[in-house]
């Protein structure tokens, strides 16, 4: 997926700092926590390192993702597949609110691929209440979905506007493609909660932390995976037929709250070693990280420059420039 923050292309950088400061060997146990798992991919890549990893993050589709990734360690059955994709489409919520056919004026995917994508989801979640698949299954499915039909949005890349005319990868028609199953040697556990609570109750040796860096909140730039991920059938409005997400929104996407909850994460975290991924562009700046930090231990930060994530063509936003200073802030916290 493309996905603003994603730590893709940060892998190895992220890895090699962390093991490098913490001393811990690829292989060895211990526990990796990531309380804002996007896509999931940091967490995937300490699970097959060997960790435990403890997932979370406030948005559902983010967690259906990391139910997959961080908590299936087994092969499955995968006949269903071809079935889902035999599927003839059908006028559902994806198709009457995001496709221009359906007289919606709202242009999120081709008629075909939202009829597709409504006839998937509505299967998938029938089999599961009928108990046909299990909660493997169906995470592995529906996590599948998601992350198919992104593929195919008649976007720039995030939901918060479509393209007038549809663009030529958003033509093709829809195939659900499987995610693979990452194995590991120790069960994960994903959790879907505001990550100042869950932090109280939880505890481990490596706490990740990857927040927002601005004010754009996500619940916004993805609200149709969102929707399809729980298929709920909630109220829209306006142009691109936003969910209502004020439930979701994050502290750390406004400067007046952002530097209290950081410091209030850090305070309750039961975790000798804390690693915060920040921009040279975050609400925070660097000065007040190092200070807040630094009140619990002994710290210090790592910096690489990446390629900018332009999301937002539509807007006419203008970078001043192409590349980013990407900070990982280390914090090796006091025990009490």
């Amino acid at each position: 997926m493309n996905y603003i923050g994603s730590k893709l292309s940060l892998m190895d950088f992220l890895e090699d700092t962390i093991y490098d400061i913490t001393g811990y060997t690829k292989g060895k146990y211990f526990v990796f926590a990531d309380l804002f798992a996007g896509t999931g991919i940091v967490g995937v890549n300490f699970k097959k390192n060997g960790c435990k990893v403890i997932s979370n993050d406030i948005q559902w589709y983010s967690y259906i993702l990391s139910k997959h990734y961080i908590e299936n360690n087994s092969e499955m059955d995968v006949s269903l597949l071809t079935y889902l994709n035999n599927l003839e489409g059908v006028d559902g919520f994806i198709f009457n609110n995001y496709c221009a056919g359906s007289g919606s004026n709202r242009n999120y995917f081709s008629d075909y691929n939202g009829r597709k994508c409504d006839a998937i989801r509505q299967e998938l979640e029938k089999l599961y209440v009928n108990r046909q698949i299990n909660d493997n299954q169906y995470y592995y499915f529906l996590a599948s979905l998601i992350n198919s039909i992104d593929k195919y949005a008649n976007t720039t890349s995030v939901y918060g506007a479509f393209l007038k005319h549809i663009k030529k990868s958003a033509q093709k028609n829809f195939e659900l493609e499987l995610l693979p199953i990452i194995k590991g040697s120790n069960d994960g556990v994903v959790y879907n909660i505001n990550s100042n609570d869950l932090i109280k109750n939880i505890k481990g040796d490596v706490l990740y932390l990857d927040p927002p860096y601005n004010a754009r909140q996500y619940g916004a730039n993805y609200h149709i995976l969102e929707t399809i991920s729980k298929y709920d059938n909630p109220q829209i409005r306006g142009k691109t037929g936003l969910r209502d997400y004020k439930n979701q929104k994050s502290d750390f996407c406004s400067r007046r709250t952002v530097e209290v909850a950081f410091e209030n994460l850090i305070a309750d975290a039961d975790f000798k070693f804390i690693f915060l991924s920040y921009n040279n562009e975050g609400l925070m700046n660097f000065d007040a990280i190092k200070f807040i930090m630094g009140k619990y231990g002994k710290y210090k930060a790592v910096t690489t420059e990446y390629r900018r994530f332009k999301a937002d063509k539509l807007e006419n936003r203008k970078y001043k420039v192409d590349a980013i200073t990407e900070y990982l802030h280390c914090l090796i916290k006091n025990q009490e």
